[in-house]
């Protein structure tokens, strides 16, 4: 067992890095010397947080007034999709900047014998090209706090958080000492206020729980919603736990005066979990969580998008991403047509560090700082790829979960089974709900972008790597 002060350990390094203009106007660039002190980077990431659900997308009685807040003074990007319809993959393509895929992470790190038998590793490789060392290496004080899930807590010999380029942590589904769920504000607020007393520019990951399950409620919160029924009572009890908890943590920005030079996003690993059929509302209890209400609990909504979680129809990967920083990110605009991608964050937040990328590090996303920035979005070259190992036919009770492979290229979206002999075509920019399959009238553009599909299949792994086994799978043999 990891103890307490290992897992919350706070060293604030002192290697050199890039800067970043404090105002960044269109003439000027990450690197430039002559700007101002670089700025800190709030990366607030939800577990299973539907795109409709928040108060600013029109939910019915979900109030979210802290996450409201961060998109009345910021941007609102209503066109970003993540790497996976499941945590673990997409996490993975936050943390590198490459499809998962090229990491056999195809689905959520669970015990050894399942990782196993999906042909996948039983952790992200520490020694993959990874944002928080990128960062920690440039000079920035590293955090992380929250769900981890890059690992589990069922594997015991698992790298902890600290072997990925973080100063401190505090996380579960991970190896060692599990962190209560509701202490990642708390946790954050310390390591902001030390790393500004060290005069350090900070980057923070705070991956909440909310609201995966099980759901963890508090009297206090169920007690704002007691009018609603049980299940959407304990739905919005705990997305509100988590609204408050996210405004603790701006609020200490405003106390710090950090605000306008702090870039905070806020999105979800991916879409809504539902249960595929009614499902009784009942406790479960979770190894690295608790105990806490189950799947029937489950109210989460997609804004209209098809399919939820674990489908790669825009209902799984289509998630709320919003931005905030005040004089440079405009205040109160909604962003309907920039098409971002989990994998651009990486390339996104080194330039808005001012930390150069290594020569030999090939990012499978682009930075959108000018995107953020309003200047304009770049022009995305390269396609956009997603693998999931999805049933074919399609599940009666889950109809748009069959998709095993997905590519986007420019305003084109191609989704198709296993083995890829049956494939949807739709415009995702003129149709981000999916309605209209135009495979028939457009046959070049489905043999186009099918043979990128089977051309980034082949290039893909066809094993994970040794050293990201645990010694579990050998012992298992014995």
């Amino acid at each position: 067992m990891v103890g307490r002060r290992d897992f919350l350990k706070a060293g604030l390094g002192v290697a050199a890095g890039g800067v970043l203009s404090g105002r960044l106007s269109a003439g000027q660039r990450a690197g430039d010397a002559s700007t101002e002190s670089r700025p800190n980077i709030l990366f607030i990431f939800a577990d299973d947080w539907g795109w409709g659900d928040l108060g600013c997308h029109g939910h019915p009685y979900v109030k979210t007034p802290n996450v409201d807040r961060l998109a009345a003074e910021g941007t609102d990007f209503h066109r970003f999709t993540v790497a996976c319809g499941v945590c673990s993959p997409s996490r993975t393509a936050v943390m590198t900047g490459h499809f998962p895929a090229r990491y056999n992470i195809n689905g959520h790190f669970a015990w050894v014998p399942s990782n196993e038998r999906r042909n996948m590793p039983d952790w992200l490789d520490p020694q993959a090209p990874l944002l928080s060392r990128f960062l920690q290496e440039g000079g920035y004080a590293t955090a992380h706090f929250g769900k981890w899930h890059l690992s589990n807590n069922m594997i015991p010999d698992s790298p902890l958080p600290s072997e990925y380029g973080y100063d401190a942590y505090g996380a579960f589904n991970c190896a060692g000492e599990q962190m209560p769920v509701h202490e990642d504000a708390r946790h954050t607020i310390a390591f902001i206020e030390k790393s500004h007393r060290a005069g350090k520019p900070f980057f923070v990951n705070v991956w909440v729980h909310e609201p995966h399950t099980p759901f963890h409620t508090l009297p206090k919160y169920r007690w704002r919603f007691r009018d609603l029924e049980e299940a959407d009572n304990i739905y919005a009890s705990v997305l509100s736990h988590a609204d408050d908890r996210i405004g603790e943590v701006l609020n200490t920005l405003d106390r710090l005066g950090l605000t306008e030079n702090t870039l905070v996003i806020f999105s979800s690993d991916n879409g809504p979990a539902r249960a595929a059929t009614p499902t009784e509302l009942k406790l479960m209890h979770d190894t690295a969580t608790g105990a806490g209400y189950g799947i029937g609990a489950a109210k989460g909504v997609t804004g209209g998008r098809k399919g939820y979680k674990a489908a790669l129809f825009e209902g799984g990967i289509g998630v709320p991403f919003i931005a905030r920083w005040p004089g440079k990110i405009a205040a109160g605009k909604v962003d309907e047509t920039s098409l971002i991608s989990g994998v651009d964050l990486l390339p996104t937040f080194c330039e808005v560090a001012g930390v150069k990328l290594p020569s030999s590090y090939v990012p499978d996303g682009v930075s959108q700082v000018s995107t953020l920035l309003g200047q304009g979005t770049p022009k995305r070259r390269k396609p956009l790829f997603w693998k999931f190992d999805s049933p074919w036919p399609a599940p009666k009770n889950r109809p748009d979960h069959w998709v095993s492979y997905a590519v986007v290229d420019q305003h084109w979206k191609l989704v198709a089974n296993r083995d890829c002999g049956y494939v949807e075509l739709y415009d995702i920019l003129a149709d981000p709900y999916e309605k209209n399959d135009l495979k028939k009238e457009q046959p070049e553009v489905v043999t186009a972008l099918k043979n990128k599909i089977l051309a980034w299949r082949r290039s893909l792994p066809e094993k994970p790597p040794a050293h990201c086994f645990s010694k579990l799978r050998t012992e298992s043999r014995k």
